[in-house]
């Protein structure tokens, strides 16, 4: 039995029992190649949000009408790579096994992989969408396998061909865009083409994993994460990007890179709770569509 973490995100002090969704944070960044600080988002995103309503005018729906539960942040191995996504993996697999819909705030991308992991097993028709900045498809970073730069190339190891959805991407290497044209559906510089995406997954049902990279959003909108790359999305148009996916068969969720520290004025921590509040709500709100149906 899982108890309720001492500070909570905003409207997600559900007893575990009777949650939908359960909230956990992976503070790990130790595979970070530019700016550190991500290991300090959860906890930072889970304190700020007190400085939200948990009512959204954007979706008309407020966190109090459903039960999500907050886990807090899992006590991770910063010298492992391995051993954090292991617990990660454990955590998510748990989750799962209780009929609940995990939901992950890193930390660094890498993070993903080990929630990932968990969600393939349990299904193994599964499809990423992937928002970031970065490809994330380097075989390796100065020679480590697990690494954040790393992360869509192991999860492909996983699914293979076809299965990732990759948008808003502006950086990498030539090697990591041409991997992308032979093994992954990758579409650079903005939304294009998540629309007719979701709409295809809708019709057939496929599972989704959705992971947000917060450095998705242009750095004038969330300067303070490790790697900002200039030419992002805004927040509106990522909140429609939420809307759309969250429609689809979601299994798992993450929100993950955001550092505060490297923003002193706190309004990259406020976008992130932001955020995190209108995907709560509407993968809620599918949830309970489908319980309606």
């Amino acid at each position: 039995m899982m108890e309720r973490n001492i500070e909570t995100f905003i409207g997600c002090d559900s007893s575990y029992e009777e949650a939908d969704i359960a909230l956990f944070g992976a503070p790990f960044d130790s595979t970070t190649s530019f700016r550190p600080g991500a290991r300090f988002g959860s906890s930072a995103i889970r304190h700020e949000s007190v400085g939200l309503e948990t009512y959204s005018p954007y979706q008309n729906q407020d966190l109090t009408d459903f039960h999500t539960f907050d886990c807090g942040d899992l006590e991770l191995c910063f010298g492992s790579a391995e051993a954090a996504l292991s617990d990660i993996e454990e955590k998510t697999a748990e989750i799962l096994s209780d009929g609940k819909l995990p939901i992950l705030v890193g930390g660094e991308h890498l993070v993903t992989l080990g929630a990932v992991r968990s969600v393939a097993k349990r299904y193994p028709n599964l499809h990423i969408i992937h928002l970031d900045a970065h490809a994330d498809l380097r075989d390796d970073y100065l020679g480590t396998k697990l690494s954040h730069a790393a992360v869509m190339r192991r999860c492909h190891e996983i699914l293979g061909d076809g299965r990732i959805h990759q948008f808003c991407i502006r950086s990498g290497e030539r090697s990591e865009f041409e991997f992308a044209k032979a093994h992954t559906e990758l579409y650079k510089f903005d939304l294009t083409g998540l629309s007719a995406l979701t709409e295809r997954l809708v019709k057939d049902g496929s599972p989704v994993y959705f992971t947000i990279d917060l450095d998705c959003l242009d750095p004038s909108v969330l300067p303070g994460t490790g790697t900002p790359e200039a030419g992002g999305i805004g927040f509106v148009q990522l909140l429609d990007a939420i809307l759309s996916v969250s429609k689809t068969n979601i299994a798992g969720a993450d929100l993950n890179e955001l550092a505060p520290m490297l923003d002193a004025s706190g309004a990259s921590t406020a976008v992130a709770c932001k955020i995190l509040r209108e995907l709560l709500l509407a993968l809620h709100s599918n949830i309970k569509s489908g319980e309606d149906k």
